[in-house]
């Protein structure tokens, strides 16, 4: 295939669930764009060759659930070391910033970082500034015509709204805050992101109001309002709710992910669509570390390879608009481009509760094209 190239992925095993390809192949790439998938492509005089052989190529990941504005919301960490440099190309920040706090998490982290990063607003104008003050415990912060003007102004970057309705983040306005956040996603066409954790509200109330499109993350948390009843069934409301179109999401994060739920779910055949981190500091060193790992424990769980790539590839990029662009090499795409080796073995993973189970495989990052741009790991997991 003689074509001009800048760059060439050689003779890895290619996974584009998008596509239907699961071989090897080699990646083609003209400055930030995918030209060209093939079973042998000749690289171009001067151009560079990345070495895949024996590894895993993907579609950059895709993580819908992240908090990356370090140093101003408390649970913020810094994006490119922990998600680029790690095979995510493209993540999704979870509500860090609201109305009245976007324009400086747009300035000083969307705008400059090597990560691709969109965001879903917080209801809460201020976001999640403290660990210590719930966001809505006053409803004075959810300002339903300032979130509305914030999202118009920033389409680009503003793709969802965010609401955490535990009680502990929302006191007694739980009910009136989801109203608001549903207020502004109707107004601008966006989808809702709900944190389910420990809600005043049941989780039948909180589905009965959410739309097909909308996000139940953290969907194998192990409290009481959780996916499963008093005798670990899968509720009927969370049945429907997937038939109906809410998306269900991982949203691992810190005490958002149960084994024992997500084994539960499985067994009655019910699965998250996205396979997301919820990466921030207080996870970042276990145990969570980045969603390569989360990835590795849903091998672990039973999920196939290509499952799990369409989970954190085809899945997030076609539920927030942009698959053909990201979620798939198909010829056009951006040249974002992951790869791994599956490492085999004996590997513990930890859930949000510190149980454990041992897995045989794990994803580990090598190298993440990002606009066909190279980046590496800056750090080991542990």
């Amino acid at each position: 295939m003689a074509e001009n190239f800048n760059l060439v992925v050689k003779g890895g095993r290619l996974i584009d669930p998008h596509q239907g390809i699961d071989g090897i192949r080699d990646i083609g790439i003209r400055g930030e764009r995918v030209v060209a998938v093939a079973e042998e492509i000749d690289p171009s005089p001067g151009g560079e060759v990345v070495d895949a052989r024996g590894k895993l190529v993907m579609p950059g990941l895709i993580d819908l659930h992240v908090h990356v504005w370090l140093g101003v919301a408390h649970l913020g960490i810094e994006p490119d070391p922990h998600c680029v440099r790690r095979g995510a190309t493209t993540v999704f920040d979870a509500g860090s910033a609201g109305a009245d706090t976007f324009p400086g998490f747009k300035k000083y982290v969307i705008d400059v970082s090597a990560t691709r990063i969109r965001a879903f607003l917080h209801i809460s104008s201020q976001g999640q500034l403290s660990a210590d003050i719930g966001e809505l415990t006053d409803l004075r912060y959810a300002d339903v015509k300032k979130a509305v003007k914030m999202c118009e102004e920033h389409r680009e970057d503003i793709v969802g709204v965010k609401i955490r309705m535990s009680r502990g983040l929302v006191g007694d306005s739980g009910r009136e805050g989801l109203k608001r956040a549903l207020a502004v996603c109707e107004a601008t066409g966006l989808p809702l992101m709900v944190h389910p954790n420990e809600s005043p509200l049941s989780l039948e109330e909180m589905l009965g109001e959410m739309r097909p499109g909308d996000i139940l993350t953290h969907c194998f948390h192990d409290s009481n309002t959780g996916l499963l009843d008093g005798e670990g069934r899968v509720r009927p409301t969370a049945r429907r709710a997937l038939k109906q179109g809410v998306l269900f999401d991982v949203g691992h994060g810190a005490g958002s992910f149960s084994f024992a739920v997500a084994e539960a779910a499985l067994k009655q055949e019910v699965m998250a669509g996205t396979i997301s981190s919820d990466l921030h500091r207080y996870n970042l060193h276990g145990p969570v570390f980045d969603l390569a790992t989360t990835v590795s424990k849903f091998l672990l769980l039973g999920l196939s390879l290509e499952e799990v790539v369409e989970k954190v590839t085809v899945a997030p990029a076609r539920a927030m608009g942009m698959l053909g662009e990201i979620g798939t090499l198909q010829p056009g795409s951006w040249a974002d481009v992951a790869i791994f080796s599956l490492e085999a073995g004996a590997f513990e993973f930890a859930d949000a509760r510190g149980e454990t189970r041992t897995g045989e495989r794990r994803l580990v990052p090598e190298v993440t094209l990002r606009a066909g741009k190279i980046y590496r790991p800056e750090r080991e997991v542990g």
